[in-house]
């Protein structure tokens, strides 16, 4: 791993432990109706979800008056902190794996986890004249530094390393790769030239000049299901039902739809 994902990744560790201890500081003076006794909810969200997550909240808020806090990161960072007591009331993964884990572990509430979003794939270079099909692409152009997510927590860049694998230059381009905690993280790094190319999310290219992007197909790596869930100390939340009620509502469906992911 190069300097600057090392550098990146203290920064998301730091930055994780910060969210945490000031939710968990936060809820000690938090009673059932949160601040000037209106609801309020936790939101755990993947990096991924995070631009799509805003929009809905604004919605949701300005419709209910309940108020949403949000912590965003990676999938696999954001279940550890659950299953280390974080007080989360609703968690929005990127994959179905850690949702389900956490209702076996007995810290989701069973009977509350549904897919509300299929996420997509992009390859994202802003600096090269245009982004056509990607194995061509990786193989021929010169670049230095490859950016992906963490594939071992984050469920893009698990689907990252696929395509990579598929087209098989994962031994070629490994030493090319830095990774970030999370898509949010492999965004950056292109976005600020640390990286010349890099697998991100379509929803965070969506706004960007349609040439400095290519949509990788989906037959090229397994679905990304993104799920949520009622998390065991949100149970009994009206507010923290009311937001997943929400999410698949025609209303929050449609936010959902125009910002780069498939509905379920």
């Amino acid at each position: 791993m190069g300097h600057i994902a090392e550098v990146w990744m203290l920064l998301g560790q730091r930055l994780a432990v910060v969210l945490v201890m000031g939710v968990v500081g936060w809820s000690c003076n938090r009673g059932d109706g949160g601040e000037g006794g209106r609801s309020l909810v936790r939101v755990a969200v993947a990096a991924n979800f995070a631009a799509t997550h805003q929009g809905l909240v604004r919605e949701f808020e300005l419709e209910t008056g309940i108020v949403v806090e949000t912590s965003v990161g990676a999938t696999g960072y954001l279940y550890a902190q659950v299953a280390n007591g974080a007080p989360y009331d609703v968690f929005l993964a990127a994959d179905v794996d850690r949702p389900r884990r956490l209702e076996a572990e007995g810290l989701a509430v069973r009977g509350t986890r549904f897919t509300y979003a299929l996420g997509r794939l992009a390859l994202y270079a802003p600096q090269w004249d245009s982004v056509r099909a990607g194995d061509s692409e990786l193989r021929t152009r010169p670049y230095r530094h490859l950016a992906i997510a963490n594939p071992r927590t984050a469920p893009y860049g698990s689907a990252a390393r696929e395509v990579i694998e598929r087209w098989s230059l994962w031994n070629r381009l490994e030493p090319l790769i830095v990774r970030g905690e999370n898509v949010g993280q492999a965004f950056q790094f292109v976005e600020s030239g640390a990286a010349e190319v890099g697998f991100v999310a379509l929803s965070q290219v969506l706004d960007r000049d349609r040439h400095s992007y290519w949509i990788v197909p989906d037959s090229l790596y397994t679905s990304i299901r993104q799920d949520a869930v009622l998390l065991r100390h949100g149970e009994g939340n009206v507010g923290a039902e009311a937001f997943l009620r929400f999410l698949q509502s025609d209303e929050g469906r449609q936010v959902i739809a125009t910002t780069g992911y498939r509905l379920p």
